[in-house]
């Protein structure tokens, strides 16, 4: 018997080696290569690899050198990247991309002004452009990086703009500035009382209207003066926002709080085959049973999850709603007060929900019992809890009903301040149904943590609450997965910065000291590529196709001109991208990478 086994032995092996030959020579070729590189995956692992083989769109196979230029077929397109980085392309979780790019076109930009006087000249430029009576329109202002440290008013505005009416939308987005045209024309007098979850600023002495309007109701008055966005328009601030995407990386975005323009703008830019992003969108969903029954029917009017348009690059995912306000309006809902500029306390003012608490739960249970994803806008430590709790509710009630839906990922937006409570929650809604994940800025603590230190306080003022903004630390050592994102056009839509503030927690003036929040909720960079990557992948619902470059995932990939995962955190925020892929596809290519 020895003798025997001993002589076949050198047959098996030829045959093993033959089977191996044919199974190579089988193999799909790879019809595009990267070589020569450093590539993170993000996979389990997070393996790093040097090239990667690519076939149709898809990976075929990440490796060594060798291996992959093995699998490269005759006439194979090959791409050196000469030792550079490649990720998984960036993933932006919420990010306003389509009014966005529309605002940036069109309205007045003001993100980079650093003083009234600077805000007020620019106005003035556009209203020598317009007509009398025409609207004009801007966006991205913030009391926090101006010189005079204070809102601006209508009557900064009157002074160049007499005869047309003006609307400037804060950075955050829940509130702006009209100035007198504009607030006589939406009849806001002194006379108007702030109304239910909006509020109308005055002035202390004479109580009249500053213009500075807060929240949907407040702001709606003025708003729908505007005249519409028109289907041309929205296209147009797509094209123009997509082109900064991929000169960035970002291959994927999360668009929340749509309407059917946005909607059927994305749409005809995927039939005319110019949509080269993924694109997951959330309905808005009003503030009223009634509107949440609107936005599901429109819903269910478009392909549901899992099924997608374009194969993944347009999805409808779900529904969004508004429990709170704003940190820097000192209108989210909180359990202390709010501050006024770090140390001055606003008694009395803990914020307020945007919407009845009770009908809140109503709309959630609706889509819920529809199967139907809810992403919530929640700033505040007690709008958190109310929203977990509201979560774990529906998931209960489902599973005793005996029809349950886990795996809807309902999502909470922003998600600043978890209470420990809420952290607990979170934890047992991922575990049990797949749901409960906190979709956060960390960009926030950067572009407005200058005034978002001035509302909610820091360690100088016997106020640690601000110690515990984004917790991205606590929320690691729970096991609580997130997701990063901009929130667009709040802050720049570069997620290059969102991976450098989840480690360097750092504002943008200092005006309270560059580490108001402290660094104990610092995360590492790996971590940080995580959120915008895998992570983000789950919360679109396309987990199984972008997110890691493993086999089988589609060829999203972002080169760079360094390496996260080695140089110093400060040039993290510096990173250039050199080169965008989309199903393998260059979107975009650098003029400084050849």
């Amino acid at each position: 018997m020895p003798s025997i086994h001993w002589n076949r032995l050198p047959a098996c092996a030829s045959i093993v080696a033959l089977a191996a030959s044919i199974a190579y020579a089988q193999a799909p070729a790879a019809d595009l290569v990267l070589i020569h590189g450093r590539i993170l995956t993000v996979d389990a692992n997070d393996s790093i690899a040097q090239a990667v083989a690519i076939r149709h769109g898809v990976i075929l196979k990440v490796g060594t050198d060798a291996e992959i230029q093995a699998l490269a077929a005759p006439g194979a397109k090959v791409i050196d990247l000469h030792g550079r980085t490649a990720t998984p392309g960036l993933i932006d979780t919420h990010a306003h991309i389509a009014d966005g790019g529309v605002e940036e076109l069109y309205g007045v930009q003001l993100s980079d002004a650093t003083s009234v006087a600077e805000i007020v000249s620019r106005v003035k430029a556009k209203v020598a452009l317009m007509k009398p009576g025409e609207w004009i329109t801007g966006s991205g202002w913030d009391e926090g990086k101006l010189a005079e440290r204070r809102y601006v008013t209508a009557a900064d505005l009157d002074a160049v703009a007499p005869n047309n009416p003006v609307w400037l939308m804060h950075t955050t987005g829940h509130y702006g500035v009209a100035n007198s045209l504009a607030l006589k024309q939406a009849h806001i007098t002194a006379a108007t009382p702030d109304p239910t979850a909006g509020t109308i600023d005055r002035n202390a002495t004479t109580h009249q209207p500053t213009g500075v309007l807060k929240e949907e109701s407040a702001m709606e008055p003025v708003a729908r003066l505007i005249p519409a966005t028109t289907p041309e328009q929205m296209r147009a601030g797509i094209l123009h926002i997509q082109q900064i995407l991929h000169s960035e990386g970002m291959t994927a975005v999360k668009d929340p709080d749509i309407f059917q323009l946005q909607w059927d703008a994305y749409k005809a830019l995927l039939d005319s085959g110019q949509l080269k992003e993924r694109v997951c969108v959330l309905w808005h969903a009003g503030t009223t049973v009634a509107e949440a029954q609107h936005a599901l029917y429109e819903i269910n009017a478009v392909p549901r999850l899992p099924n997608s348009l374009g194969d993944g690059r347009l999805l409808s995912c779900g529904a969004k709603i508004y429990m709170d306000g704003s940190g820097g309006a000192r209108t989210g809902w909180v359990y202390d007060d709010w501050f006024r500029n770090a140390t001055t306390p606003e008694p009395g003012n803990h914020g307020y929900p945007h919407l009845d608490p009770e009908v809140y739960r109503q709309m959630v249970r609706l889509f819920h019992q529809a199967g139907v994803p809810v992403g919530t806008h929640a700033v505040g430590d007690r709008a958190m809890d109310w929203v977990v709790d509201t979560y774990a509710l529906v998931e209960r009630e489902s599973a005793e009903q005996g029809q349950p839906h886990p795996g809807l990922r309902h999502s909470i937006i922003h998600a600043n301040l978890p209470t420990p409570h809420a952290m607990d929650v979170m934890a047992d809604l991922q575990k049990k149904y797949d749901a409960g994940y906190p979709e956060m800025q960390p960009g926030f603590l950067w572009w407005i943590g200058d005034i978002y230190a001035a509302s909610y306080g820091t360690e100088t003022t016997g106020k640690a609450r601000g110690q515990h903004l984004e917790p991205f630390k606590t929320l690691q050592s729970r096991g609580i997965l997130w997701s990063g994102g901009s929130d667009y056009s709040v802050t720049p839509i570069a997620a290059r910065y969102g991976l450098w503030a989840s480690i360097a927690r750092q504002t943008a003036k200092g005006t309270f000291g560059l580490h108001p929040f402290g660094m104990a909720e610092s995360i590492d960079a790996k971590t940080a590529l995580r959120s915008y990557t895998a992570w983000g992948a789950r919360q679109m619902f396309l987990e199984d196709k972008i997110g890691t470059l493993e086999p089988g995932k589609r060829a999203d990939i972002a080169v760079w001109d360094r390496d996260i995962y080695t140089v110093p955190t400060d040039q993290i925020k510096e990173m250039k991208c050199l080169m965008t892929l989309l199903d393998g596809e260059v979107v975009y290519q650098s003029p400084d990478f050849k």
